[in-house]
């Protein structure tokens, strides 16, 4: 079977990992060290891509830093920091400490050993590589069989309209620890940009798509904002989306703080409302099982189980459970 999964950052990886653990790949096909990548790498049989958000992309200090594509590169290459989710486990700051002597404020903690990942990204694009070529050569290099693809080699980028202005997605994220309250969300350059033949082929080649337990309004949503309706249209196959909002509050990160400031109650139900035209089956947590038959009601078939993933056995646990949720039908 073939699956792509849509997603952000520390849930959306989570996930990815879990379904790397119980999805077999049974065919893999090799790239030639220019890091070329034919049309249909991501669309092997029985086969696993992960498509992700690249709308918090930044420049910092001359470097192009990818927080969610680096989220799930270093989560599925078994480096990621255990207790943050995100970086990379052991890493040390010297790099930091030393800017930080120099007067640079050190809002964006970027580690030594993460340091060298946007080192090589940035080398690589200088060279005229495009993010998915990039992606590739570093994935490779950490030996990930899943095609990690960028959502887009383009310029798009994710802006929120707040009480303290319009900020860029790094600067409301991060500096200001997602305290400003949102009045919109403004994808810049979607008008312009555009998906990638990767990308496409990927979703075409699907059995199933996983909408990963990602941010709805900005991780996932910057992916869909991109996509042809063809690829998620009735011929796309089984579409699935695992609620992040559990007990009304988010697994992770502002998702909740963005839906009530948005003014939508956050809910597992309000999540399948957002996407009950583009998804065929939905996950819900238990804690939400008395939002299941609202769910059904909206054409949607349901999943009721424990989508906390605290440790890897829960990764694989619940990515299993929702492959056999996929194949039953």
């Amino acid at each position: 079977m073939n699956i792509v999964a849509l997603a952000g950052g520390v849930g959306g990886a989570k996930l990815a990992h879990g379904l790397t653990l119980c999805h077999s790949e049974r065919s893999e096909e090799s790239l030639g060290q220019s890091g070329e990548i034919p049309r249909h790498s991501a669309a092997r049989n029985d086969t696993l891509a992960v498509i992700v958000n690249t709308g918090d992309d930044f420049d910092w200090n001359g470097l192009r830093v990818c927080p969610d594509l680096d989220t799930v590169t270093y989560t599925l290459g078994g480096l990621a920091n255990p207790d943050t989710g995100w970086g990379v486990a052991g890493d040390t700051f010297e790099c930091l400490g030393a800017l930080q002597k120099l007067g640079q404020e050190p809002w964006f903690r970027i580690g030594d050993r993460d340091l060298a990942t946007h080192v090589r990204r940035t080398v690589l694009l200088a060279e005229g590589r495009s993010l998915t070529e990039a992606t590739s050569i570093i994935t490779r290099a950490l030996n990930i069989r899943p095609a990690i693809l960028p959502m887009t080699d383009d310029r798009f980028r994710t802006l929120v309209n707040t009480d303290a202005g319009v900020l860029e997605f790094q600067d409301y994220f991060v500096r200001r620890q997602w305290q400003p309250v949102i009045t919109r969300i403004i994808f810049d350059g979607a008008e312009s940009a555009r998906t990638t033949p990767q990308v496409i082929d990927a979703l075409a080649q699907a059995d199933a798509i996983i909408f990963c337990p990602s941010n709805p309004f900005v991780s996932i949503e910057p992916i869909l904002t991109l996509l042809p309706s063809p690829c998620l249209g009735e011929g796309a196959g089984v579409r699935v989306a695992v609620s992040p909002i559990v007990g009304g509050q988010a697994l992770k990160g502002p998702a909740a703080k963005m839906f009530r400031e948005l003014g939508i109650e956050p809910s597992a139900f309000a999540v399948a409302q957002r996407y009950q035209h583009i998804i065929t089956h939905f996950v819900l947590d238990q804690l939400d099982r008395d939002q299941e038959s609202a769910i059904q009601s909206l054409g949607l078939r349901t999943l009721v189980t424990d989508t906390w993933m605290k440790t890897i056995d829960d990764r694989a646990r619940l990515a299993g459970e929702i492959i056999e949720f996929i194949q039953s039908e």
